[in-house]
């Protein structure tokens, strides 16, 4: 069929005008304007939304506008339309969705990210350095507290029970400073605590002067040991950052005696002019704590984070409520967790046996196995370097073998060796079994604190391991005066089956806290 018998069908109508062109269609304008970054564009794009994500900022759940209220998740606000300003505004075009744990992923800090985190790390490891200095020192000084004061063990034990009273008040304090003044601030409160009663000690005053400061070290080492066990449990890797932080506190401690003993012996100094070492660190922490952390809530999205969580707590379909929480529900809902309460008797036990060795160990060997006090007052130096050698070292294992695990084969094998120390009459002996004492009992701390942090929800870890870490290092003040008490009236013995109990607590108190997965985030 020729192309000619198709013309009939086709009707071409010329143009109204032959001087005309044709018109060009143009195409519909878009509604929504897009723009590619691959695609070199007329004007600057604007940046890209991960651009402006902020650590600790959810990588999903809703944004917040102007306000202060949320908005739902992935939308934008157009340029014309206006903000709802108040709760019934903000129902009649969509109710609030609080920033929970289901909302989305927390972005995981880690050591090197923000950059800031580097010097935060070192922070937090010198603040604990400086603990451990102040903490290791008594069990050294003791007998010399002892023969300047003309007291007996049950005297001297008050000092345990004074710092623990430091510990318990921080609990119910911490939180709320740390909501109140920043995390910076609450630092440098703590260290400014710690260096007034250190100026007191150094002063050597009346004993009940020396009894009051230990109540300021408490209170002070308490928060500072909270704020720093809650930032480094977060970072990538807890587990290796709080056995890098607790690490530190070993090393103090394993410096701690070595110092105070060869100032008191070799260099004929009294007892008292030891602290002026720990003055000097914890004045220099004040400072560096506070610079390191000042930004922090601004880095981390905290002030984004509580606008949420309080507008959402305001607001209950729309209409705001009239009761609002007080500064201490944070740690009244504490109270009410199961592993809060176990992690607290566990860090009881923990600080107890740990505290009560080190502090009572060196007149152990002096009182029963006669030892030379200028010498056995090393012994103290070699348990605290096993702490701090097994921190370092057994962390990582800890981590890869998995932490519930590896912490009843470490609190069974310390109470063989204390048993060793107990029955072998051999101050050489001794000497290496409680060495080996506090390598195992080392990575303990650690890796207790990294189960916690997983089983208690991240808004609720300040207030929660606040509690553990004041309730439970109050554990450090009863159970050597405790033992100070019994030695007394029985002998210094007492040390090791008091130890050992501790130890068997520990197993029982760690068989009944629950299972937790590891987070993934």
């Amino acid at each position: 069929m020729s192309s000619h018998a198709f013309s009939a069908f086709i009707n071409v109508e010329p143009s109204s005008s032959s001087g005309e062109e044709h018109a060009v269609p143009i195409a519909p304008q878009k509604a929504v304007s897009r723009v590619y970054h691959s695609v070199p564009q007329e004007h600057t794009p604007a940046p890209l939304e991960l651009d402006n994500l902020q650590w600790g900022k959810k990588l999903k759940g809703p944004d917040v506008t102007e306000s202060g209220y949320p908005t739902p998740s992935g939308a934008q606000t157009p340029s014309g339309f206006q903000t709802p300003r108040s709760p019934n505004d903000l129902e009649m075009s969509r109710a609030p969705s609080p920033i929970n744990e289901e909302d989305g992923v927390d972005v995981t800090q880690s050591f090197s990210n923000p950059p800031m985190n580097r010097f935060r790390m070192v922070s937090v490891c010198l603040l604990n350095f400086g603990n451990g200095l102040g903490d290791a020192a008594p069990g050294a000084l003791i007998p010399y507290m002892e023969k300047h004061y003309n007291i007996g063990y049950a005297i001297v034990s008050l000092i345990f029970v004074t710092n623990a009273v430091g510990y318990i008040l921080a609990a119910f304090l911490v939180d709320a400073i740390r909501a109140r003044f920043g995390r910076a601030k609450t630092l440098m409160f703590a260290e400014a605590m710690m260096s007034v009663g250190y100026v007191a000690i150094v002063c050597t005053p009346p004993f009940p002067v020396v009894v009051a400061a230990f109540f300021l070290l408490g209170l002070g080492e308490a928060t500072n040991l909270a704020m720093g066990n809650v930032f480094a449990a977060n970072l990538h890797n807890g587990t290796k950052m709080l056995g890098a932080m607790h690490g530190a506190y070993g090393l103090g401690g394993t410096i701690g005696p070595l110092m105070a003993t060869a100032m008191v012996t070799s260099g004929h100094l009294i007892w008292s002019r030891y602290y002026l070492l720990v003055l000097a660190v914890t004045l220099s922490n004040l400072a560096f704590a506070g610079w390191s952390f000042w930004h922090y809530e601004a880095e981390s999205g905290q002030p984004l984070l509580d606008t949420v969580q309080r507008v959402a707590s305001q607001t209950q379909n729309g209409l705001p409520q009239t009761k609002q929480p007080g500064q201490f529900a944070g740690m009244a809902k504490a109270f009410k967790s199961k592993t809060v309460m176990l992690g607290a008797l566990f860090i009881f036990c923990y600080q107890g046996a740990e505290v009560s060795i080190s502090g009572w160990v060196i007149s152990f060997l002096i009182a029963t196995r006669h030892g030379n006090p200028s010498a056995v007052g090393y012994v103290s130096a070699g348990f605290w370097a096993g702490i701090t050698l097994g921190r370092f070292l057994l962390s990582h294992p800890a981590h890869k073998i998995g932490e519930k695990v590896f912490v009843y084969g470490m609190v069974i094998g310390a109470a063989i060796f204390e048993l060793l120390v107990w029955q072998v009459p051999n101050v050489i002996g001794d000497a290496v079994a409680i060495a080996f004492v506090g390598l195992l009992l080392g990575p303990v701390y650690p890796c207790a604190t990294v189960v916690f942090s997983r089983a208690i929800p991240r808004k609720e870890q300040v207030s929660g391991l606040g509690v553990i870490s004041a309730f439970g290092s109050s554990g450090g003040a009863v159970a050597p005066f405790t033992t100070g008490i019994l030695a007394q009236a029985a002998g210094t013995f007492v040390l090791h089956p008091i130890a050992i109990g501790l130890f068997g607590a520990m197993l029982i108190i760690w068989f009944c806290l629950p299972n937790i997965r590891k987070r993934t985030e």
